[in-house]
């Protein structure tokens, strides 16, 4: 319910969650965009993966960008600057999801694009058996995709 909160909230458009999804791969297909959240000392502590569609999606829509524009982007295999920089800007803003209280302050460290190689010590926790939601993401007027939410 958070996760939909925040992008209805950001995106002004109504989002379907569905539980259950399949993990997000960035080394499958045409790779993920994933977002680095670290602590105060640096740590990494977080991540926040979507399939390519659903970053097309999510940094079209959030700039009012026709679904064309996204669509262009996942047939071609990459993002433009343009969907990539609005994508980070929504993943900045996920941070709140990890910020309970209690909770270590967590913030957006670093984005790859799908298809960027990522560091070792972070490729090695996207398909970890750790604290993690799969979902399935329906932004209304756009498409679908996928996303995985990591605490580590």
């Amino acid at each position: 319910m958070d996760v939909r909160d925040l992008l209805e909230g950001m995106l002004g458009r109504d989002v379907d969650i569905e539980t259950g999804g399949a993990m997000v791969n960035p080394a499958a297909d045409d790779g993920a965009m994933v977002g680095i959240f670290v602590d105060k000392r640096l740590k990494l502590a977080a991540m926040v993966v979507l399939d390519l569609p659903l970053a097309a999606y999510i940094g079209a829509s959030i700039a009012l960008v026709p679904v064309g524009g996204a669509e262009f982007a996942i047939e071609e295999g990459a993002l433009t600057q343009a969907l990539f920089d609005n994508c980070a800007e929504i993943l900045n803003v996920s941070a709140s999801l990890f910020n309970a209280e209690g909770a270590p302050h967590l913030k957006l460290d670093r984005c790859y694009a799908p298809g960027d190689p990522l560091p070792s010590d972070v490729a090695k926790w996207v398909l970890a058996y750790v604290r993690r939601i799969d979902l399935g993401v329906a932004i209304k007027g756009y498409g679908t995709g996928k996303l995985s939410l990591l605490v580590l």
